[in-house]
This record gives structure tokens, C-alpha cells and sequence, in this order.
């Protein structure tokens, strides 16, 4: 029977006769014998084609054994074929049931002409001649010898030759193996003469392996020692060569330490290994907070509670204040109402350094020294503080963005994490029990998001997973309202209350102090108690992608989170800012910093409790009453969701309270360890391992446009547009924070007229509204062409990708074709098959 070919989807294979798989192996015995002629060591089986032929498929590779004849045994069953190797006892099996592969290359009885194109083929032949590659490199290292001057880069080199998994092959012809030899000294002769880096870029240029690269670069260097002994270098060269050598290893022992000092690398990578790059994401993202909570403590520290701090205060602001110890820590009124903690303690006088006075004969002539308007340093001090903050997070954002959406196939990945993942510098027990478990979980996860499949459920069952999504979406929108709804009519009580309790004066001052942590233990427990809830109507949806029940448990919580802070800010600025003195404040700023002072404790205590009952408590009962092994999984979205809001409440208050990003710092460090202890003794990993390889995109964007936007906008408007209170802080007299500037500019215009358009540049720049909508309008812009780059460059790697996958089928077709031709020609024309009189009998 003559083996068809067909050009369809799904082509059928018809096995040939047993005297057709005679002439077969015959025209196979025959090109081996054509591919080793001359050649004595041959190339040897891999245990990649020993375990696809353990499997039943035929690789049409030739198979020789090193000077050893090969033997062909043709047994009476035709769905057995098997190739032994004498002494060795190694048997290949050709199963018959090639015709259920996928791929009709595998498993097909090719003829020899086929197999000889088979064979020449480049990803065949290239890496079998170690001459040929030795001569192109040569020639390489003396055209680069000739252009020392211009450094060439790998890029520029030519793909002619790349490594194969096959062995390569030694020349026995003594000729070839002279020539081979000459050109290798020729080859060890141009490295030596070539600069460090150039050799170190020629060495990994060569498709050789590891092992010759490495015997060629001991020939260098012995080579170099044996030139260096017998001609003596001088003294200074000596000395100049030992200095070189001692500031490079001084270079790289810094960069060593600067690497190890980076903040919680052991535990992030403790916590990476054992939970998964999910939970991992959460503590990277606790530190960028820390970083950006650390460079405003320092701006806020130096350039104004350091200069205020060293100055004498006024004299009205030195007032004993009576409160009960201990609640004072958690309202932040009593002592710290008149501390540097708040707004209303910094004045808005202009500070010097020196003056002094000298008597002449003219009279008495002062001189000031350096002067420091605390008003101005003030306001420039946290418009740069946002703006620099504003950069940083945009270029985190753009290169995340740029990182995480790549076009990362997760089998390209997975083969990546396998094969080039293990860091061999790495010797210590500890560190290497951390890699290992590290590279474990990650492989985990590639291997399940390589194994997930996107399941199809019938008509009737989709349309009833899609009303239970959206029964869920309904309460969960329906509970954040009746939330909302509840923490503004609360709020508008307790500032009803606070004022009866402000105009009666007999009443009692330390009721009237805890009265104030209402409000925040209200929003705190809504904070703590609602994701509970949406976690269980998350459950009742069963999402099947771990990944996709974390993004939707981001975006309800996040709803909330900004809903709730959208009723604190109209309540501190439409209700507490224009109108206090029915609160009788007299600093309506340090008010509203003492409040945000009391969100952020209440909101660190809750997540305290939470810790303690939701997760040690949950795990003890769990384990004890109702005889589980299993531990919680560490809620990611809530938390995170935790973290952003409480950093939105320091980006809040950084005008009304200069050194609440120290609070913020020593929240986030208590945070941080609380959370790594009880990661490790009340939780478990996922049983669905996933790769979030977009999480931390994702945060960072969350932080940028819901939080720091609309911390930016509040503060902005505070500046702009708000009257600051009359008797504290910087402001005080001015109509908006704004006008600060504006007076420094028309003070220096009035003292220098060469400085006259700096007004003019103050009013159009900074007054303008249109300045700061322009300015935010060009960040847009740019995020979004950025954006556009990124996803160009996404499409143009499908569809590289897309090609190289068509260039694979095209090479099937072709091959497909050449069979089909040579079958047509057989046909016509028989070729006399050596052997054949065995095969008839045989019939």
C-alpha cells in the first residue's frame, strides 16, 4: 500500500507494505552510510530521541553508534519496528499507532531522498563541524583585530551557526584534524590579542559548548602567563596592572554591599518562596509606600520642622493644655494640639539667621543675615513635595507597565525558569534552600497558568453564572451605599453634636476629647467588617481564576475605600473649613490634621484586631473545634486595599500635618513585620497556584490615579481656594495659601524693578488655573502615548511570533510536498531496493 499524503486539516497516514519498509530502512542504511563517509566517531542518540522513541515515534534523525556496525532486524510483525545497537542493547520501538499523533511528521516512514533533505537541513547540520565553526571565528577575532578602535557588538555578528543537541562530531582524517588544529592556534592567537571584553564577547558568540569554550579560554590565558614570563614587564606596568586589578574588585565588592543592603531582601524572598509572587506582590508594595512616606518625611523634615523647630515660637502658642494621659495619644489633641506635629504651630514670620548692629559716625547701620520666609518655604515646600512624588509615580507606573505586559508566553517562561533560573554563585546552605524553594513555587505557578483552560459552559449555565454575577455586583453596590450613606449622616451628627457640646460650656472636656474617635472607629470597622462580606460573595460566584477573584475583590473594595474618603474630605472641607467658629476652632487646619491623625491610628489599631481575630483566632478554632488542617489564604485585595487608603490619608495630611508621613513610616515598619509572623503561623499558600505577574502594575496604578489624584486635588483646593484660618500657622492674614508667593514676588519686584516679570510669570504660571490643567494634561498625554508604545510593541510580537509559527508550518508543507513527490516518482519509475529478494520471500 503507497503511503498518501493529504493537504487537509487533519491528514490521514496509510502505512506502507513490509517490503516498502524494507526499501525504506535500506535507503535509510544507505544515507547513513553517505552522512559518516570518512567519518569514524559519529554522532551519538540523545536521551531526547531515546524518550520519544520510547513513546512510539520515529525521529527522522540518523542513528549511528561510535565504531560500531549498525543492524537492522525486520520482524514478521509489521506494527514493530526495531533498531538495535550491538554490545550497548539499545532498542528504538516504532509503535503502530503513529496515525493517532497530532503532528504527521512524527511517525512518518520518509523516503531517502527525504531524509537526505532531513538531514542537511541547517538546524541538523550546524554544530556538527567544529572546523568550520573554529575558521568562521578566526577570521572573526582578525577582522576585529583590524578595526580595534570601533568595539563590535554580539548583535552585529551574523547568525550563521547556532548550538545543536546533538553531539559534534571529530575529524579523524589526520589532514583535516591538522588544519583544524591550525586554525584553532590561529583562533587562541587572535583572543590573545584582543581586548578583555571583546575576547569575553567572541567567547559567548561561539556556538560551541561550555566545556571547549572553556578549554579555549585556558589556552589564552596560558598562553598570555607563558608571553608574560618570558618577557619581563616593567615595574610601573606591574604596579598599574595590580591598582586596576584592586579597584575592580573594590567596585564590585560595593556594588555587593550596596545589593545586600536593600531593604527586607531575605524575608521578600522568604515570603516569595513559600506563598507565591501574589502574596509577595502585597510586602513589595508595603515598601515602595515606606520609600514614599520616607522622602516626604525628609522634604517636610528639613526645609520645615527643622527651621521651626530652632526658632522660638510665639508667645501665645506657649499654652498648658489639660488633658487625660494617654487619650491625648489617641485623639492627638491636648499636648500635641500646640506641637510641631500640627499646622497652627509654624508662624508666618521670616526668620534670620543673624543680626547685627554697628554704631558709625552716620549712626547705627543693621544688618540681617540669611533670611528664611517660613510662609513661602511653606507652600513651595509641599507643591514640590507632590510634584516630585507625582514623577516618581508616573515613571514607576510607565515601567511596571512596561514590564508586566509584555508578550511572556508562559511556556517560553517555564522553559526559561528551568533551564537558566539557578544562580550557581550561590553556596550557602540557607540561600540555597531559599532559591530552591523559591524557583519552586514559581514553577508551580507557570505550570498551572500553562495547564488552565478556559472552561465552556452550556447556554442555560452561562446565563445563570452571569445572573449570579450580577446579583452580587447588586449587593455588593447596595451594601457600599447604605455604607456611604451611613458615615455622612454620622458624620453630620457628630458635627452636630460637637457643636452643642462647644456651646454649652459645663460640659465635661474629657467626654467631649472621646467623642471625637466616633467617627473614626465607625469607618474603621465599615473598612474591616464589609470585605469580609464581599469575600463571601465573592465565594458564592466561584471564580475559577484565582486572579480574576483578586481583581474583582480589588475593585469592590476599592469603591468603597473611595466612596468613604469622598465623605471625609466634603465633611472636613465643606463643613469644618467654612464655618469653624461654630465649632469655636480657632485653627480649623490643626483640627482636620488631628483628625486624619486619628483615621490613620484607628485604621493601624483595626488592622491590629484583624490580624489578631481574623486570622490567629480564625486558625486556632479552624484547627481545634472544627478539626481542619487547612489554614486561611492571606486576603490580598483587602489588604492592599488597607494600604492604599491609609497612604491616601498621609498624602491628605501632609498640609495640615507636616510630620504625619512619621507616623505613616512607623505604621508601615510595625505593618510589615505583624504581618510576615502571621503570614507564616496563620496562613497557607493558595491551593490554585497563580503567576501575578500584573499585581504589582496594577497597585502602583491604583496609587497613582484613586489615591494620589485625589489627594492632590483636595490639597490643591484647600490652597486655592479655601481661607486659611486667621489666627495660627503660615497663612494666617492671607486670603488663599496662594497669595504667599505672590507676595514674595511683587516684595521682590518692589526691591529690584529688573524683576518686575517674575509677577507677571507668577500670575500666569502659578495663579492660572490653565497653567495646571495644561501641565496635568501633557502627563496624560504622555502616559497614554507611552501606553500606545507598549501596546504597539505587544501587537508587533504577535505577530513576529504568529510569523515564526507560520515559517514552522510552511517547512511541514514543504516537507510534506517533498514526500508527496518522490511517493509520485516511486511509482512511476521503482527504484531496485537492495535486499529486495529477502522482502518478497518474506511476503
Amino acid at each position: 500500500m503507497d503511503g498518501r499524503v493529504s493537504f487537509d486539516a487533519d491528514p490521514v497516514i496509510d502505512f506502507e507494505s513490509p517490503a516498502d519498509e524494507d526499501g525504506v530502512h535500506d535507503s535509510f542504511s544507505q544515507l547513513i552510510q553517505e552522512q559518516c563517509h570518512d567519518l569514524h566517531d559519529v554522532i551519538e542518540m540523545t536521551p531526547l530521541d531515546l524518550e520519544e522513541d520510547s513513546r512510539g515515534q520515529i525521529t527522522p534523525q540518523p542513528i549511528l553508534a561510535r565504531n560500531r556496525p549498525l543492524r537492522q532486524e525486520v520482524t514478521s510483525d509489521s506494527s514493530l519496528t526495531d533498531l538495535c545497537v550491538s554490545d550497548d542493547v539499545e532498542c528504538l520501538e516504532a509503535d503502530s499507532d503513529a496515525p493517532q499523533q497530532t503532528d504527521h511528521l512524527i511517525g512518518e516512514r520518509w523516503s531517502s531522498d527525504t531524509l537526505k533533505v532531513l538531514s542537511s537541513m541547517p538546524s541538523r547540520t550546524i554544530g556538527r563541524s567544529r572546523g568550520a565553526i573554529i575558521s568562521q571565528y578566526c577570521n572573526r577575532t582578525m577582522q576585529l583585530r583590524r578595526r580595534r578602535q570601533s568595539r563590535p557588538s554580539i548583535q552585529h555578528f551574523p547568525r550563521s551557526a547556532r548550538p545543536s543537541i546533538r553531539g559534534y562530531g571529530v575529524e579523524t582524517d589526520a589532514a583535516g584534524f591538522e588544519e583544524e588544529e591550525n586554525k584553532r592556534d590561529r583562533l587562541v592567537n587572535n583572543l590573545q590579542n584582543l581586548s578583555d571584553s571583546d575576547r569575553v564577547r567572541m567567547l559567548r558568540a561561539m556556538p560551541l559548548s561550555l566545556s571547549e569554550k572553556k578549554e579555549l579560554r585556558m589556552l589564552v590565558l596560558n598562553k598570555a602567563e607563558h608571553s608574560v614570563s618570558q618577557n619581563q614587564i616593567p615595574c610601573c606596568s606591574q604596579l598599574k596592572y595590580y591598582i586596576i586589578i584592586a579597584l575592580r574588585h573594590g567596585w564590585y565588592g560595593w556594588l555587593s554591599f550596596l545589593s545586600s543592603l536593600q531593604l527586607w531582601q531575605t524575608a521578600l524572598k522568604c515570603v516569595g518562596g513559600r506563598f507565591g509572587t501574589g502574596v509577595l506582590s502585597y510586602f513589595i508594595f508595603l515598601r515602595t509606600l515606606l520609600f514614599f512616606n520616607v522622602f516626604l518625611f525628609l522634604v517636610t523634615g528639613l526645609l520645615l520642622v527643622v527651621p521651626q523647630a530652632i526658632t522660638h515660637p510665639d508667645q501665645d502658642q506657649n499654652i498648658t493644655v489639660r488633658s487625660s494621659w494617654g487619650l491625648e495619644v489617641l485623639t492627638g489633641a491636648g499636648y500635641f494640639s500646640h506641637s510641631l506635629l500640627y499646622y497652627g504651630y509654624y508662624n508666618n514670620q521670616t526668620l534670620q539667621t543673624g543680626h547685627s548692629c554697628s554704631a558709625s559716625g552716620n549712626g547705627t547701620s543693621c544688618s540681617s543675615g540669611l533670611s528664611y520666609n517660613m510662609p513661602l518655604v511653606y507652600f513651595f515646600t509641599i507643591g514640590a513635595a507632590f510634584f516630585i512624588t507625582c514623577i516618581i509615580l508616573v515613571y514607576s507606573m510607565s515601567k511596571s507597565f512596561g514590564q508586566s505586559f509584555r508578550i511572556d508566553k508562559s511556556k517560553g517562561l517555564l522553559a526559561i525558569k528551568v533551564f537558566s533560573s539557578w544562580d550557581f554563585k550561590v553556596i550557602k546552605k540557607s540561600s540555597v534552600r531559599l532559591q530552591r524553594a523559591n524557583i519552586g513555587t514559581q514553577l508551580k505557578e507557570l505550570v498551572a497558568e500553562v495547564n488552565r483552560q478556559e472552561q465552556k459552559f452550556p447556554v442555560l449555565q452561562r446565563l445563570f453564572r452571569l445572573f449570579i454575577h450580577m446579583l452580587a455586583w447588586i449587593m455588593c453596590l447596595g451594601s457600599t451605599l447604605a455604607c456611604v450613606l451611613a458615615v455622612y449622616y454620622f458624620s453630620e451628627h457628630m458635627h452636630g453634636d460637637l457643636r452643642n457640646r462647644t456651646q454649652a460650656a459645663s460640659s465635661d472636656p474629657l467626654l467631649k476629647e472621646a467623642s471625637l474617635l466616633a467617627v473614626p472607629v465607625v469607618v474603621s470597622s465599615i473598612n474591616l467588617l464589609l470585605p469580609g462580606f464581599f469575600n463571601v460573595v465573592a465565594w458564592m460566584e466561584k471564580y475559577d481564576s484565582p486572579s480574576m477573584l483578586n481583581y474583582i475583590s480589588i475593585s469592590r473594595n476599592l469603591l468603597l475605600k473611595v466612596s468613604v474618603l469622598g465623605v471625609l474630605c466634603y465633611h472636613w472641607l465643606g463643613r469644618v473649613a467654612t464655618d469653624p467658629q461654630s465649632l469655636g476652632l480657632e485653627c480649623w487646619e490643626s483640627f482636620v490634621g488631628q483628625e486624619l491623625y486619628r483615621f490613620l491610628l484607628m485604621d493601624f489599631i483595626f488592622m491590629l484586631l484583624d490580624t489578631f481575630f481574623g486570622e490567629f483566632l480564625w486558625r486556632v478554632f479552624s484547627q481545634k473545634a472544627l478539626k481542619r488542617k487547612r489554614k486561611p489564604v492571606f486576603d490580598i485585595a483587602r489588604n492592599v486595599l488597607e494600604l492604599i487608603y491609609g497612604q491616601t490619608l498621609a498624602w491628605l495630611g501632609v498640609l495640615f500635618s507636616p510630620l504625619l508621613p512619621a507616623v505613616q513610616i512607623i505604621k508601615l515598619l510595625f505593618l510589615f513585620y505583624m504581618k510576615k509572623v502571621s503570614l507564616k503561623m496563620n496562613c497557607q499558600a493558595s491551593g490554585k497556584p497563580w503567576r501575578a505577574c500584573q499585581m504589582t502594575t496594577i497597585f502602583i496604578t491604583l496609587l497613582c490615579f484613586p489615591a494620589f489624584l485625589g489627594a492632590t486635588v483636595c490639597v490643591t483646593y484647600t490652597m486655592w481656594s479655601i481661607t486659611p484660618s486667621a489666627g495660627c500657622g503660615p497663612f494666617r492674614g492671607l486670603k488663599n495659601m496662594f497669595q504667599a508667593g505672590k507676595r514674595w514676588v511683587h516684595r521682590l519686584a518692589a526691591v529690584n524693578p529688573d524683576l518686575h516679570w517674575l509677577a507677571s510669570a507668577h500670575s500666569y504660571l502659578v495663579e492660572n488655573p490653565l497653567f495646571l490643567f495644561l501641565c496635568a494634561g501633557i502627563f496624560l498625554i504622555m502616559i497614554y502615548f507611552h501606553s500606545q508604545v507598549v501596546d504597539g510593541q505587544r501587537k508587533i510580537i504577535e505577530l513576529l511570533q504568529e510569523q515564526i509559527e507560520n515559517e514552522g508550518e510552511d517547512k511541514k508543507f514543504l516537507i510534506t510536498r517533498l514526500q508527496h513527490i518522490h511517493e509520485r516518482k516511486r511509482r512511476v519509475t521503482p527504484r531496485p531496493v537492495k535486499g529486495a529478494s529477502e522482502a518478497c520471500s518474506y511476503s
